[in-house]
């Protein structure tokens, strides 16, 4: 889909807009005005990755959440209303962390979408299984709290990918968690070719277990395991 460049966000569907709309699924806002749309991460880098992929200027800002009186979140906001319509027009909202259902993006650019979602709330993490001390096995997941949302997720990853993931409820979200196999194909879905955009910390805890179950992998492990002991913890 493509609009006229009328607006300060050139709307049309490439890599780095659908992995944009991604972060902006996880970790974005649109404003009650109308107009405003809003971004926020604890990481500098990200905004302005985020920045890079919609080709925007502004400078974000430091705040603070829920109360607290440490401004450890960087907040970006800037105003397109045809940008937003057209947000509004594919499945966001505002107030959207309980209530979004789903988004409509071009299968074409699911990956990148993916790999928003994934930047802005998806973790990975690494274990031993405690019945083969020499194991090593990895889990990717994602949380939102929207069970429609998080359900939506887990069948278009099935239709699509062929990965069968599993829903669980956190606190105050639900998660949607991969078992090793699962993981390797969605990590090859989402990077699918260099010079992609994406936040290099979380692609560098990828590729590193990647490397290590080369020589620490066994095969029997890409099931969903019940008996695991937690070695080392990946926050996303």
């Amino acid at each position: 889909m493509s609009r006229p460049n009328q607006g300060k966000i050139r709307i049309q569907w490439n890599s780095n807009f659908a992995y944009a709309i991604g972060l902006l699924t996880s970790d974005g806002n649109l404003s009650s005005d109308q107009r405003h749309i809003c971004f926020s991460s604890k990481e500098i880098e990200l905004i302005n990755i985020f920045k890079k992929a919609l080709q925007i200027t502004n400078r974000p800002i430091p705040h603070a959440r829920g109360g607290e009186k440490e401004k450890k979140y960087f907040f970006l906001s800037f105003g397109d209303k045809l940008f937003y319509q057209f947000l509004l027009d594919i499945g966001l909202m505002p107030a959207k962390s309980k209530i979004i259902q789903m988004v409509d993006v071009p299968v074409r650019f699911f990956p990148d979408f993916l790999r928003g979602v994934y930047d802005g709330d998806g973790t990975f993490y690494t274990f031993r299984d405690i019945r083969w001390p020499k194991s090593f096995g990895f889990k990717m997941s994602f949380a939102s709290a929207s069970k429609h949302f998080i359900t939506w997720l887990k069948e278009c990853l099935s239709c699509q990918y062929k990965v069968k993931g599993y829903l669980h409820k956190g606190t105050g979200v639900c998660n949607l968690e991969y078992t090793k196999g699962d993981s390797k194909t969605l990590a090859k879905t989402m990077y699918y070719q260099d010079n992609l955009l994406f936040l290099p910390r979380k692609y560098r805890t990828i590729q590193q277990a990647l490397e290590q179950d080369k020589e620490y992998g066994l095969p029997y492990l890409q099931k969903q395991r019940k008996a695991i002991h937690p070695l080392e913890i990946m926050p996303g």
